[in-house]
């Protein structure tokens, strides 16, 4: 799965002021402790979506003082999730943030960790709340599910048929996108159909060949709706490719830079996201907060250094709503 818009707050960060129901980010100058190190996992290791991320993580460890390591599947793999969780178990991270590609698959490696004193929290998609601490989270479900459900009626004047591209059937945070995008659809648009929602693995090449299938099974098709950053783009390949650009538009979560071209040439009409450096400069300074002692359970509001002050709802910190990237404004983003 869009804004720098609200996802930007204004900064609020009062140095040294503590309160019992605020948590801020240590810095790497205060009371001269131990390095922590931070182990941050993405569901693909080669996803430009989470190497963006890792962008503002590799910033968040420098200003911390904080050891970052990074390390993932190549491409999506429960299995191999769990297996480089273990191994920072063995090695003895003090704090591991994970994208959980299978809710369920993880959470018993990651409960595991939490018991030999490792702290957890998740970030762009979840685990069990009992497996970690605290989820990172880059948008509310509801607000993701309702933002690409409002667009894509707005394209195609609430009628006709669509189909979604997802990452994999069993990903945490894309299973709850859909069920909002679902719960949307049935709420506001009974003129529109939902025919075919399939998995692309994460991989460009795939999404376009899954585009391509659906724009020969389905010759009514109005909408393809991609929700992983892999998917828009080659989505829109597809549909370029198909000699249907602007007769089949393209919508979906993405990076502005891999679909700038796209936006440009008419093919994708708007992409949301929001700003994934910031995503994981918080996802490390929250690790640090955590693994220190200053962010704790029933804190409502997190200091962040770059971000300002962010709301804590429940044991979800919340960077921010998404933003829709399109034609007219594309240009401002670079990331």
């Amino acid at each position: 799965m869009i804004r720098l818009l609200a996802l930007v707050l204004g900064l609020a960060l009062v140095a040294g002021c503590k309160k019992t129901d605020s948590a801020s980010a240590s810095t790497s100058g205060s009371g001269g402790g131990k390095k922590l190190t931070i182990a941050l996992m993405p569901k693909s290791k080669g996803n430009a979506y989470f190497i963006s991320c890792k962008q503002g993580a590799d910033q968040a460890a420098k200003d911390l003082g904080a050891e970052l390591l990074f390390d993932g599947p190549t491409e999506p793999d429960p299995a191999k999730q769990n297996e480089i969780v273990e191994n920072w178990i063995t090695i003895g991270v003090d704090v591991i943030a994970a994208a959980c590609e299978n809710k369920e698959g993880i959470s018993t490696a990651l409960r595991k960790a939490k018991q030999k004193g490792i702290k957890v929290l998740t970030y762009d998609s979840d685990a069990a709340p009992d497996a970690r601490e605290f989820f990172v989270n880059q948008a509310t479900p509801e607000g993701i599910g309702h933002g690409l459900m409002d667009e894509a009626a707005r394209l195609t004047g609430e009628d006709g048929e669509f189909a979604i591209i997802t990452a994999s059937l069993t990903a945490a945070n894309m299973n709850d996108w859909r069920k909002n995008i679902e719960a949307r659809l049935s709420e506001k648009y009974p003129k529109m159909k939902l025919v075919a929602t399939k998995p692309c693995d994460d991989l460009k090449d795939k999404a376009q060949s899954e585009a391509t299938a659906l724009l020969g099974a389905y010759p009514n098709l109005k909408l393809i709706m991609a929700i992983c950053s892999p998917a828009v783009p080659g989505a829109a390949e597809a549909v370029k490719q198909a000699g249907k650009t602007g007769a089949v538009k393209v919508i979906g979560l993405g990076l502005p830079s891999e679909n700038k071209r796209y936006l440009k040439e008419g093919v994708t009409q708007s992409v949301m996201l929001w700003k994934t450096v910031d995503l994981g400069y918080l996802t490390i300074e929250a690790a640090a907060a955590l693994a220190r002692g200053d962010l704790k359970p029933g804190a409502t509001k997190f200091n962040s250094k770059r971000l300002g002050e962010l709301e804590i709802k429940g044991d979800n910190i919340l960077l921010g709503k998404p933003f829709i990237f399109n034609k007219e404004n594309i240009d401002q983003f670079s990331f």
